[in-house]
């Protein structure tokens, strides 16, 4: 018997959380993005357990896993590869960069130059590279994992806003509570990191099936209306400068679908949507420079972007 999308979320959820503790809400959501065939941005303070949650994710979901540490003197044929001469086979060879895989973690993408960055934008837009003239696909599914520390800035470039627009999510882990944190201490006495004794409960074909189920998931005319009042209302805003942008308005309306699918419907709610709301706008809203000066915070317009909207009513089900 094939696995429904929210007996599939809800194993691998249980899997991670048996090495990653207390952030159920953060895994959940980066299932979504995996779902939605979007890709997540991980901004949390040093320490939290980025790297950790990735990692636990890979293992689990059984795809092919690269990690990619960002540094200044990285360059883009680093991340894509690089055409070489063999002198034995007397011909150029094309040595694939670490890109080409089902999950890539880019560890601090905020340390790369934007020459580097700028590579990964075709990556993450249409799923293929271009390398020496050529356009070479990316294997399906392919799902980035960048983190970024926002309180270091030596050494580090800010990510521009397009490349911030091609994230379905950004998301923040923050600090574990007490209970969890005490586990934490718990689980780690001893040599191996727990992360890696697990092992993958689903495959490749399963993703991708699970992907395309979610497209099906029914939207009511009324939704997607509210969707796109809350996208006209994020543009509109008197502290922001520029809104959200069509690609916003698409990241929330799969992430939608992604989520409902998650929590067992075949029809999106009004909950999805705005529990969504929040990780699809916070890095696409460009501020004026009188908010920030005012200290403004993003989350805060976002909230009264949401409070300002009605939510529609609409008969529940397809």
């Amino acid at each position: 018997m094939e696995k429904t999308i929210q007996q599939w979320a809800d194993e691998i959820t249980g899997a991670v959380e048996t090495v990653f503790y207390g952030k159920r809400r953060v895994v959940r959501k980066i299932l979504c993005a995996l779902l939605s065939r979007g890709h997540v941005l991980l901004e949390d303070v040093p320490g939290t357990g980025k790297t950790i949650l990735a990692r636990a994710l890979a293992n689990t979901l059984g795809t092919q896993f690269k990690r990619l540490q960002c540094t200044p003197d990285l360059l883009p044929a680093d991340v894509l590869g690089v055409t070489i001469w063999s002198a034995e086979q007397q011909k150029f060879l094309f040595r694939q960069g670490p890109i080409m895989t089902n999950m890539l973690l880019v560890d601090e993408i905020n340390r790369a130059t934007p020459r580097t960055q700028a590579a990964l934008l075709e990556a993450m837009a249409e799923r293929q590279i271009s390398v020496d003239g050529r356009r070479l696909k990316l294997p399906e599914p392919f799902f980035l994992i960048a983190t970024e520390n926002p309180v270091e800035f030596e050494g580090t470039f800010p990510l521009p806003e397009a490349q911030k627009d091609r994230f379905l999510l950004s998301l923040s882990i923050g600090y574990p509570d007490t209970a969890a944190e005490a586990v934490m201490l718990e689980s780690q006495r001893q040599i191996e990191h727990p992360v890696d004794s697990l092992k993958p409960v689903t495959k490749v074909d399963e993703i991708l099936a699970l992907q395309e189920a979610v497209t099906r998931i029914h939207v009511d005319s009324a939704l997607r209306d509210y969707m796109l009042a809350l996208v006209a209302a994020s543009r509109s805003h008197p502290a922001v400068r520029l809104g959200a942008s069509p690609r916003g308005s698409l990241a929330l309306y799969r992430a939608s679908q992604a989520l409902a699918a998650m929590e067992g419907r075949s029809y999106v709610i009004p909950e999805d949507i705005k529990s969504l709301v929040p990780d699809v706008f916070r890095k696409r809203l460009i501020l004026h420079p009188e908010s920030i000066i005012k200290n403004i915070s993003v989350d805060r317009i976002i909230e009264s972007i949401v409070d300002s909207v009605p939510v529609p009513v609409f008969k529940e089900g397809v």
